[in-house]
């Protein structure tokens, strides 16, 4: 009889680096989404400060800060971004298209506060991202 030959042992999911101290990301595709939410966090506290008012769309931000017409685009590769803007406030979310520990929803608004679910979409009353 013919015996199929013993499967290679799977190698271990690699295990997520850091990307600075304190990085409160689990994974690169958590790490890419913060990143991108920092950028339009920072890009409506700079089109406040020059406007007196934020954005009240994405395309608004282009050239605010590093926020580029490229980001302007939902897909954000594992994440999809969403975003509510009025002169006054602003919503932006972003959901994984897969919800799991590693790809946690995120939810940011006006505050600057990051807020993070693993279980459903993340809103206010989420836990902040340490």
């Amino acid at each position: 009889m013919f015996a199929p030959p013993a499967l290679a042992a799977q190698a271990p999911a690699a295990t997520y680096q850091p990307k600075f101290p304190g990085d409160p990301a689990r994974s690169d595709s958590e790490a890419a989404a913060l990143g991108y939410m920092r950028v339009v966090l920072r890009a409506q506290h700079h089109f406040e400060k020059q406007y007196g008012h934020f954005a009240t769309s994405l395309a608004e931000l282009v050239h605010s800060g590093t926020f580029t017409k490229r980001m302007v685009n939902p897909d954000r590769g594992d994440y999809s971004a969403g975003f509510r803007g009025k002169k006054d406030s602003f919503i932006l979310t972003l959901t994984p298209k897969h919800l799991d520990a590693e790809h946690r929803s995120f939810y940011a608004e006006d505050d600057g506060k990051i807020h993070a679910d693993e279980e459903k979409p993340a809103d206010a009353s989420s836990p902040v991202v340490k």
